[in-house]
């Protein structure tokens, strides 16, 4: 007679430990956002153009964007002149597509500089508290207290008006953005579950700061920045359209449509429109690239 086999004690096997969801590589997550928002496409292939155009533009100009000629001047758009020509019988189209490069320089480096250091002392001011975070918020306070075009003109009429001090106004004005929305980050994530095991780790309190804070604060700064951006342009363009910006006879797309406002009335209309297009459409992009930065940067989309 066989034993009976004993079922009392019996264990089912354990079944296989499921695998954690596999991470998708950086431009496997950027093509799905591109694919997943057609605005975000538009917007990327809007912002690739123009950061093109930034680069080769000199090079691929049909004229030369500074040459005056007495003899077309104020020409209608024509096959020879897309645009048309100025007061001075400048191409237009050459003009601004070599502007192209002079505002995104002044809008890349502001707005790049402002991320940068108002990243940090929002984060510093978030994570350490006390005293440091009076300081730097009482700065921002101070700050925003003025209108902040206001203040940019005031910057660039007591330095001049170079394109190093243009960035410089813009850089300043846009600080508090980031201050402000690095601190609130840091201080809502600063006592969590992970950040308590990273100490219990032996981490120091700058490579919590630097590794495991500021990344989650990325995302909402990345909005940030994108709207900054076209802030950062208009505001180089009205700089400029005022006679404090970008000094002619550069191109840049403020001073023509400061150059072509007084034509508008007398029907001249192609010096101020397409410039005025072109830096609309600028603007334009980059709202509509914050979204797209968001899901872009966000560590809890890379899955």
């Amino acid at each position: 007679m066989k034993p009976e086999t004993a079922t009392a004690g019996w264990v089912p096997p354990v079944a296989a430990a499921k695998a954690p969801p596999k991470r998708s590589s950086f431009w496997t997550h950027a093509r799905y956002v591109l694919s997943d928002n057609p605005f975000t496409l538009v917007a990327a292939i809007l912002f690739a153009l123009f950061v093109l155009l930034a680069i080769v533009g000199p090079w691929i100009v049909p004229h030369d964007p500074l040459k005056t000629n007495a003899g077309p001047t104020l020409n209608a758009p024509s096959w020879n002149h897309w645009f048309g020509t100025d007061a001075l019988g400048r191409d237009i189209l050459s003009r601004v597509v070599v502007a192209t490069r002079i505002d995104f320089i002044i809008a890349l480096s502001a707005v790049g500089a402002s991320f940068v250091v108002g990243g940090l002392l929002g984060a510093c001011a978030g994570y350490f508290g006390g005293w440091l975070e009076r300081i730097i918020m009482r700065g921002c306070d101070m700050v925003m207290s003025f209108p902040l075009f206001v203040l940019a003109m005031g910057i660039v009429a007591a330095m001049g008006n170079s394109v190093a001090n243009i960035i410089l106004a813009t850089a300043v004005v846009n600080l508090p953005f980031y201050i402000r929305v690095a601190r609130t980050e840091v201080n809502v994530r600063r006592d969590a579950g992970f950040v308590e095991a990273a100490r219990l780790a032996g981490n120091g309190d700058a490579r919590i700061l630097l590794v495991h804070l500021v990344p989650n604060a990325l995302p909402p700064m990345m909005v940030q920045v994108s709207l900054n951006m076209g802030w950062a342009i208009l505001n180089a363009a009205g700089l400029s359209f005022i006679g404090l910006g970008v000094a002619p006879p550069a191109a840049e797309w403020g001073i023509m449509v400061a150059e072509g406002a007084g034509y508008i009335i007398s029907g001249e209309w192609w010096v101020a429109l397409f410039p005025g297009t072109v830096l609309m459409l600028a603007v334009f992009t980059f709202n509509l690239l914050g979204d797209g930065l968001r899901d872009l940067i966000d560590p809890r989309k890379r899955t």
